[in-house]
């Protein structure tokens, strides 16, 4: 289960590093239109959640520490804020659908609620694979006596 836990982890850092990507082909789409982050919608609403899940599941099957598990249940909330950070500032632009300041910070929050989730999944990965290899007593500087239990 832990390596189980070590592979849902990267999968998760890939769909949010791809979200990025898909972010920016919305942006760079010409003409633009309501369909323009399709790609970066369904990954942020359908496959990051449910990767989230996967990943908070396998971290528990693994017998990750509590402090560990409760760290895979961050980026599921942090899911969760930039739905309405995204809702949030589509729904402040003004009656001729022009954002303004207000929208257009809400919009960078987005992003930088964005870059966070990122961070924190890669403590995950990283967790992730220290749990499934975990360092011999010896790289570590602990001495081991002989006849000593490990």
């Amino acid at each position: 289960m832990r390596k189980a836990f070590v592979i849902v982890s990267a999968l998760l850092l890939v769909a949010f590093a791809l979200q990025f990507v898909l972010a920016a082909v919305g942006a760079f789409t010409r003409p633009a239109g309501d369909d323009s982050y399709a790609l970066h919608s369904v990954n942020g609403m359908a496959v990051i959640p449910v990767l989230t899940l996967l990943t908070i599941l396998f971290a528990a099957l693994a017998r990750a520490p509590g402090r560990l598990i409760g760290l895979t249940m961050l980026p599921f909330g942090l899911v969760v804020v930039q739905a309405l950070t995204a809702m949030l500032a589509n729904g402040s632009t003004d009656a001729t659908g022009v954002s303004g300041p207000f929208a257009l910070t809400i919009g960078g929050l987005h992003a930088v609620n964005g870059i966070i989730a990122v961070h924190v999944v890669v403590g995950i990965l990283r967790a992730a694979r220290k749990l499934a290899n975990p360092a011999p007593a010896d790289a570590i500087g602990v001495t081991v006596r002989e006849g000593e239990p490990v």
